[in-house]
Parts: structure tokens; sequence; C-alpha cells
């Protein structure tokens, strides 16, 4: 039987790496710019799935481990990866116990100990508390604190892959003594702890304005003295894409741009000034249309777009279903907005290729002639003004997504596409730090999904897939109880999948594992619970006086901010 070892060659190319970056001084370098036009919202992970806040949280909050630019994983906290070959994982694969480096501190100069961990598994899977990251904590039984230094985490069942809590930015450690009160459903409204919470990296909160700026000053306290580089970080948000690479590239008042959705032929335009250079790597980031399978109707009132409100009236039916996604001509949308950054994709999980299914190839067909004549065999028959109709239900939807040029040219491309199938199309974009911002008392987050069918883009750390493809069982649907704090956003349920989710759980054999992953990103595209459209490689610019920049699509692309330098 095979099992996952981590690989040390990577763990030891990462340490030197890291050592060959270090700086005599810390703070020499003044002051970094970095530019995240989806603003964050939160610095607190496990209340927010936004890829934003997930970043924006990663330069004060760690995990034990991180995932570097190949996809190893590198020790952050701890000085080993736990293995069942030196002993940190056991040989029934139900535990694995992690020892801290000794000496570690907080930012406020508390010791950092395996209570910390401890505390924040509980935080995290407490009732009522709506975990974000739930998933990461499927299958754990207990937290056994052994001693300061060291913490044991036993699972139910054999867990083959067991580095899915505290692996990552998604699962940083927070601190027991600031979060001890923000417990179940208490933890939205602790605003100063998720706003300015202590933390082992590299830096540390002064200010934080939700959906603005924030202000970081390197820590004092950082486990390496000559690190970070910078003595203060400003994190601004706002803007769009288009805006965030020009203010880079062109006209270099940020050292850093994440997120660069801007068509092709702009950002070659751009680098011409010489000024920064666009960094691309590819990981599993999907752009794809997530379809709501309940009512989102108004009428519906608390119960909008939950079980309660009962099936979509149209989107219920898998001939509507089947019909938008081959009326999608993907490679056009590639060519309009992506270029050398995108490839059309079938699949919600496209890499890495033990994991990539060819089975549901048949969306990559453009073929409008094929969705009409579905259309017509379910009953779905145009009307007078060329929409079609049946029972008195129009096949007219809202199409929301965030703000951004590249995502309203698709959306636009998608509208004329399903047009031609008489399908009439809203178009509706949200400010992306609203819409991504998990802010449980707005109605215009994709957690509430107060539309018909929404598209962003996600993706999950590292390279395992078992934690990312559980976001879609039956029990991750966001509703009121949960506090819209759920993966599950098309409130798909199947006691097929929900199996095997299980059934990963308890494989080891990384084909076997391989195999089971394809079933379950076959059953979603192929019951038609999201559209998947493009696999997107992520771009990101950065300052030509910028060194040590590591573009990583496994973790958060600020994995390393610790080793950025400012070159003289």
């Amino acid at each position: 039987m095979k099992r996952f070892t981590a690989l040390a060659a990577g763990t030891a190319v990462a340490l030197a790496l890291g050592a060959a970056n270090a700086q005599a001084e810390r703070g020499s370098d003044g002051n970094l710019n970095v530019l995240y036009w989806q603003a964050v919202s939160v610095l607190n992970p496990y209340l927010s799935g936004g890829t934003k806040d997930v970043e924006g949280s990663s330069v004060v909050i760690e995990p034990l481990a991180k995932y570097d630019e190949a996809g190893n994983m590198v020790p952050a906290l701890v000085d080993e990866i736990p293995t069942v070959e030196n002993g940190g994982v056991s040989e029934d694969l139900k535990s694995i116990t992690w020892k801290i480096t000794p000496g570690l501190l907080w930012s406020d100069g508390t010791p950092f100990t395996a209570n910390d961990v401890k505390f924040t598994a509980d935080y995290c899977m407490a009732p009522d508390g709506g975990c974000q990251q739930i998933s990461k904590f499927q299958d754990i039984e207990s937290i056994e604190v052994i001693d300061d230094q060291t913490v044991t985490i036993n699972f139910t069942v054999p867990k083959p892959f067991p580095y899915t809590a505290f692996v990552g930015a998604e699962t940083p450690v927070i601190q027991k003594a600031q979060f001890e009160n923000c417990i179940g459903a208490n933890a939205p409204n602790c605003t100063e702890q998720n706003f300015g919470p202590h933390g082992t990296g590299p830096f540390k909160v002064v200010e934080f304005r939700a959906n603005d700026v924030i202000t970081f000053e390197a820590n004092e306290h950082y486990r390496d003295p000559a690190k970070p580089s910078f003595a203060t970080l400003t994190l601004k948000g706002g803007g769009d894409a288009a805006s965030a690479a020009r203010s880079v590239l062109e006209t270099g008042e940020f050292d850093y741009a994440w997120n660069l959705q801007v068509e092709p032929e702009v950002l070659e335009q751009m680098s011409a000034a010489g000024r920064g250079q666009v960094v691309t790597s590819f990981g599993t980031s999907v752009e794809r249309i997530e379809v709501n399978l309940t009512d989102p109707s108004p009428d519906k009132g608390e119960n909008r777009s939950t079980l309660e409100a009962g099936p979509h009236p149209f989107l219920s039916d898998p001939a509507v279903r089947k019909a938008l996604s081959i009326a999608i001509d993907r490679e056009i949308l590639v060519e309009a907005g992506y270029g050398a950054s995108g490839q059309p994709t079938c699949n919600i999980l496209p890499a890495p290729e033990n994991y990539a299914s060819t089975n549901v190839n048949w969306c990559l067909e453009y073929n409008p002639d094929e969705a009409n004549r579905l259309l017509d065999e379910a009953g779905w028959a145009p009307g007078g003004d060329g929409i079609r109709a049946k029972d008195g239900v129009r096949l007219s939807l809202l199409y929301q997504t965030s703000t951004n040029s590249v995502r309203q040219a698709t959306q636009a491309l998608v509208k004329d596409m399903w047009q031609q199938i008489g399908v009439e199309t809203e178009l509706r974009n949200i400010d992306a730090a609203v819409f991504f911002g998990g802010d449980p008392a707005s109605p215009d987050t994709f957690q509430k999904f107060y539309a018909d069918v929404e598209m962003y883009t996600n993706n999950f750390p590292g390279t395992d897939p078992e934690a990312y493809m559980a976001g879609w069982l039956c029990d991750g649907i966001p509703s009121p109880k949960n506090g819209w704090l759920g993966a599950n956003m098309p409130r798909f349920c199947s006691e097929e999948y929900d199996a095997l989710t299980g059934q990963m759980a308890e494989t080891a054999d990384l084909e076997a594992r391989g195999e089971i992953a394809k079933k379950m990103n076959d059953i979603l595209s192929n019951e038609g619970a999201l559209i998947p459209l493009i696999h997107r490689g992520d771009v990101s610019a950065h300052s030509v006086t910028i060194d040590g920049v590591r573009m990583n699509s496994w973790d958060s692309e600020l994995w390393n901010v610790a080793d950025w330098t400012r070159k003289e």
C-alpha cells in the first residue's frame, strides 16, 4: 500500500533558499506596497473563504506547515513534517503528531504552544461557529496536548493524507488567549480579534480598515531575527484588476499586484514600460459558473436560496443545466480574456494530473444545436419574444459575479451564447470585497447566492484534493443556520457523492485516490451543479526592484513574503 511521504528534498531546497535570502537587518528596506484590488474584509480565514482574506491573513497568522511553489510541504512552525517513516504519523494512519519548534513567540511576546493548536481546532469545530474551513477538520476525533511543544491529532478513521488541518494558509493557528471568548456563535462578533489577530508571521497588524487598507509592521518577535527585510507593509484594496496591473507595471506606485485577471494584450502593453514583470503559475484555479439548485426568489423570505425554499423553478431540470453548458464556447472565452493563462476545461478538479478527469470532456464541444434540441425535448418552448418557457415558467435568469473587466466581458459573451438557445440573462456584478466578504448581514455575498447562477474562481492549497472536494457534501450548504458560511454554493446534495467522500478519506493508494476524485469531479460536472469554464493560471506582477518573489498557486502568494527584499 502506497502512503504519502513528505519530500525531504523539497524541504531542504526551501530552507536553503530561505537562508540565501536572509538579510543582515530586519526592516532595512522600508515599506512594501502591495495591492489586492479585491480588498480584504477580515483577517480570519475561518470566517471567510475568500482568497483575498486568506492571503491577507497569511502575513500575520501561520499554519504549522506551508506549501512551496512546487507543491511540496515545508515546515513553518515545526522543524519536520510528520510521516510514517519518522514516526510522526501512526502506522494505522489514525493519528499525526506535530512537534512545534521551541522558542516560538506570538507577536504580543507570549509563548506559542500546543494549547494554541488544540484551541484552533476546537474553535473551528465548535457547533454554530459557521467555520468556513470545517472540511479541513473532517474526521478529527480529538486533539491531545502532549506537552507545550507536542500535539497529537487523532482521527476517527485512517487518514492516508492527514495534512489537511494546519497545513496551508486556509488553516492557520490562532492564539487561544486572544480568541477564547469567540467560540461558536460568538465568532463573527469578535471584531477586534478578527481584524487584528496576534500572529507568528513576519508582520503584525497596526491598523485594519475593512474593505480598504491594512497597515502592518515587522513583527519584532518573528523567529528569524534578520527578517522581514521590510519595516512595514501596506496592503491596499479596491479598484480593479486593470488599474492594479497599471500601478505596478506602468506607474510603479505599488511593489506587488495580485490576481491580474486582465486581457493578455493589455498586460503585454503595460509590461513594455519596464517597471515591473508579470509572473504566472498554474495550480487548481477554475473559473466556473455555479448553478443555484434552490429557489432564490425574494418571496421565499428568510428561506431564500436554502433547501427549505424548495428546488429551483427551472435549474432543477437536468436538461436545462446541460444545455447551458454546451451552449458556451469556452475557446472564445479563453481567447477573449485569458490567452496563454487560460485553458478550456470541464473539470472542477483540473490538477494535479493524477486527479484530472477526461470523462466529462463532452462540455468542450460548443454545440448550440444540441442545446436547443435538449430544451425542445424537455418541453421548453420558445415564446413570442424568443425566450423559452414551460408551464408559465420562463428561462430567465440572474447571472452574478464580482466586478472585473474580464468577468464582465465573459458575462456578456455567455449572455449572447445563451440567448441563441432561448435563455434570457440579466447580468449583475458586485464589488469583490462585498461578494467574497462573507458578511452574514449582506445580501450580496457569493455564499448567500441570491441569484440563479454565479461565476468566480477558487482553488485549494497543496496537491491533495480531499478536503476541497468535501466542500460539496450535503452538510456544507450555506444557510442561516451556519451563518451562511459553507462551501457548497450550488446547494448540491448527493448520497453517492457523500459516500465517495468517505471512501476517499479511507483510501491510501494514490492511484485509487485519483480515481475516486475523478468520480466526484464527474458527478459535479455531469449533474450540472456547476459549469466549469476555464483552468486559470494565477497571474500577478511585481516591481523589478523586488527580489525573492516565488509565485505560488498551492498556498498564499504571500507565503514567503518574509524573504522578499528590495534591490539597491
